[in-house]
């Protein structure tokens, strides 16, 4: 149904890591034919109670394989980390290696069972919910903003339904499984933890403050923030590190991985989104955030991402800069006519950094240049940082 931007190597092993339901299995069976691949699908029950038990059958049945099924496609390969040994002794031990397809929802799991992640033999992707590119024609910003862009939630032909599976995804993924992820004793403080993630979403994250809301450790919250992060329900923006005294941001932001994710769990789905509130600014910069980091992702770029902040609340919600070294700096506004008030902190950011390319990305329908800061159309920003 949807194009995708992330084109998979069909000649290399290959990790392709990415939240659940962003489209992983779909775009492994449309780019690796049925009739060319060996597939295992280790959420069938059956199939993961057989690998589990006997790791060794993977091998002797990938090599007993018909030749002609060049592509071996592991699905969600976190749930047998074992498997992973199993990968490395084919492709040491044969010289027809087949070509490894290895996908799964979770870094963690690999991590804790200190999987073998195969020494640089295969490559590493990964798949987020849809861009706007993708979603081509069908793209509506109001939509992305309410409902986020997983596919099967953007692809719901009611508003009710896009509502359900998103319920069902925090109540059944992010509640469970994730709770089931961190191996904590206390799931009622985890639980009580989530909420109030979704609700620090773009803001400098206080640890202190959750940690005596929830009632666990300042460390606890800081390893539950990494669980997120490990199974890709969040990432963290760090403060820039520039040079300037007066920059004094320490914490990081987190965000969601979708909008949509994000409202189901801060539990707004049925609040409207109304234009010139401070809400619907804040969900517009989430929105543009994701998709600015999706597509450098993408791109396979090295840029670095971060935030800038003053002592005197001054801020700049992305700064972006090259390995070359050039720095792009990036305030975000959902105003169809931002004006000089609107670009604070670029000015101060300019001031500070005069080498910098400052934008501010905007619901606009044409660029203008106020104050010597160029204002463009959102969907401009990703040709401006050569996305």
């Amino acid at each position: 149904m949807f194009k995708r931007n992330l084109a998979l190597p069909r000649n290399k092993s290959f990790f392709l890591f990415g939240p659940r339901q962003t489209g992983k299995s779909t775009l492994l069976k449309k780019t690796f034919l049925e009739n060319e691949s060996l597939y295992y699908d280790l959420l069938k029950s059956e199939e993961f109670t057989r690998l589990t038990a006997n790791p060794a059958l993977f091998r002797e049945e990938v090599l007993a394989r018909d030749k002609s099924r060049k592509y071996v496609i592991v699905d969600e390969v976190q749930r047998v980390p074992q498997l992973l040994n199993e990968v490395q002794s084919i492709m040491t031990s044969s010289d027809k290696s087949p070509v490894f397809c290895l996908s799964g929802s979770s870094a963690r799991k690999l991590k804790r069972a200190q999987a073998n992640l195969l020494a640089g033999r295969a490559w590493t992707y990964h798949l987020h919910p849809l861009t706007h590119i993708e979603c081509g024609q069908r793209f509506s910003l109001d939509k992305a903003l309410r409902l986020g862009t997983l596919p099967s939630v953007y692809s719901e032909e009611t508003e009710e339904a896009a509502h359900n599976t998103l319920k069902a995804y925090v109540n059944t993924y992010l509640r469970e499984e994730i709770a089931a992820e961190a191996i904590i004793r206390n799931v009622g403080a985890f639980l009580r933890f989530l909420p109030l993630a979704a609700f620090e979403n773009g803001n400098i994250l206080n640890y202190s403050n959750i940690s005596k809301e929830t009632g666990v450790s300042y460390k606890t919250i800081q390893e539950y923030f990494q669980v997120l992060q490990d199974t890709l329900v969040g990432f963290i923006l760090p403060a820039f590190s520039g040079s300037a005294r007066k920059q004094i941001a320490k914490h990081p932001k987190f965000y969601f991985f979708d909008t949509g994710v994000h409202r189901a769990v801060c539990g707004k789905l049925s609040v409207p989104l109304h234009p010139g509130t401070s809400e619907y600014g804040d969900i517009f910069e989430h929105f543009l955030v994701c998709e600015i980091a999706r597509f450098i992702d993408y791109s396979g770029k090295d840029y670095a991402l971060s935030f800038y902040r003053t002592k005197d609340d001054v801020e700049v919600d992305l700064v972006i800069k090259t390995p070359a070294g050039k720095v792009f700096a990036i305030e975000i506004k959902s105003s169809k006519a931002p004006d000089s008030a609107h670009l604070k902190g670029l000015k101060s950011f300019r001031h500070d950094y005069p080498e910098a390319a400052c934008y501010c990305a905007a619901p606009v329908p044409r660029q203008r240049v106020v104050d010597g800061i160029k204002i463009v159309p959102w969907q401009e920003i990703f040709s401006v940082l050569e996305l």
